[in-house]
């Protein structure tokens, strides 16, 4: 599960930010793309959603769900194939998307194009935790509860489903308003010397060859990406752990008291989540003042040394919440609530360097290429390979050396 992310980052991106630079549609160079994504998107996530309902229909158990508890492989088949069709869509969405950004920004600059696209970021982190925080979607519609999907089940079709009308509102404001000028009316397409269209090549093997004609500038950018990245996917993949674990001081596989605390934890982890998208938002609205003022480079110099000070500081949290620990579990649950609110504001914290790091580095590269003449779209896939590459390396470093 966890390589489709990566797979689809280093394959899609790339190649739909190569075909997007070149696409002569009447409808511009990324709308088809984005339109195209966005509805494998709306499939992929009801599929996603039903993916118990599909099973039983497949052939899984026909018993009630909240009382059979055997596996049900028609219904995990489905839901991965969903998962990857959801990862690949999104990979197709996003560098479009920040390209068209950088296209449209004319005098204001990438830097506003993407403070704006990590805004948007922002705000759909905040109404996925919210849409995710309630148990009452199954109340509010009943007819999502059926023998094979009970209630937590029908809560997450329920969120699934508000995403895919908002996805779908966005779509639709983004392909009639985003105006586009046809690739073919900004330059012509090559000529030979007898007058006949040269064919440039496609497909990965193009994506390679691009490689050599990216901006001066860019393996520093792709470097410092990929390093950057390096440091976060840690915090990404094990904060709500971090506080179940060490701040709540429980253990899913523990005593009854450990289990609660572990899910206390996680909870208190996904409002931390939650705080830091609000705290992202806003920072957001500051990047672009900032990087007129101080500099792209600067900005994100400062913001790498605010992540490292964050990450020293989760060590120090985690010994100040070991020492506070006195042998009960009980005693976890209702004591330390200094320890719990420094933690919360850590999270909060953490939304300022993370909107730099969602913005500053692909406002460089749209400015590299904006200065090399145009390429966005595979510039911003390249750079997604800095991103993903790290999201290998973690995993596999976790699992192998613990």
């Amino acid at each position: 599960m966890w390589l489709c992310g990566p797979i689809a980052g280093l394959v899609v991106q790339p190649c739909v930010g190569l075909y997007s630079d070149k696409c002569t549609s009447r409808w511009g160079r990324r709308r088809p793309f984005i339109l195209t994504g966005c509805i494998l998107i709306c499939i992929a996530v009801v599929v996603v959603g039903f993916s118990a309902d599909i099973g039983a229909a497949l052939g899984d158990s026909k018993e009630e769900c909240s009382l059979y508890h055997g596996p049900r492989w028609h219904a995990a088949i489905v839901y991965v194939l969903g998962f990857w069709l959801l990862d690949f869509s999104n990979n197709t969405v996003q560098g479009p998307a920040r390209a068209l950004m950088a296209d449209l920004s004319a005098q204001h600059g990438p830097s506003a194009a993407n403070s704006i696209f990590c805004s948007w970021m922002a705000l759909g982190n905040i109404l996925g935790y919210s849409s995710g925080s309630t148990n009452n979607w199954h109340k509010w519609f009943p007819f999502l509860r059926t023998r094979a999907c009970c209630e937590a089940c029908a809560n997450l079709k329920g969120a699934f489903l508000v995403a895919v009308l908002f996805l779908a509102f966005c779509l639709v404001i983004t392909v009639i308003f985003a105006k586009e000028i046809p690739y073919k009316a900004i330059a012509p397409l090559p000529t030979k010397a007898n007058g006949q269209v040269e064919v440039e090549p496609t497909g990965p093997l193009a994506v390679f060859k691009g490689f050599k004609n990216l901006p001066p500038g860019m393996p520093s950018v792709l470097l410092v990406t990929g390093l950057t990245w390096l440091s976060w996917f840690p915090f990404i993949l094990y904060d709500t752990d971090w506080m179940g674990r060490e701040i709540y001081h429980g253990d899913p596989k523990g005593t009854p008291d450990e289990a609660n605390a572990f899910q206390a934890g996680v909870r208190a982890g996904a409002f931390g989540l939650l705080l830091n998208s609000v705290v992202l938002g806003f920072s957001s609205f500051l990047i672009e003042p900032l990087c007129k003022r101080l500099g792209p480079r600067v900005v994100w110099v400062s913001s790498n040394f605010l992540v490292c000070l964050s990450m020293a500081a989760i060590c120090i949290i985690s010994w100040w919440a070991t020492q506070d620990m006195h042998g009960y579990i009980q005693h976890a649950i209702t004591a330390s609530k200094e320890i719990k609110i420094v933690s919360l504001a850590l999270f909060a914290f953490l939304g300022v360097p993370l909107a730099i790091l969602y913005s500053v580095p692909f406002a460089v590269t749209a400015q590299l290429a904006a200065n090399r003449g145009g390429g966005q779209g595979l510039c911003t896939g390249v750079l997604n390979i800095a991103i993903v590459i790290p999201q290998v390396i973690r995993p596999w470093r976790t699992h192998c050396f613990g």
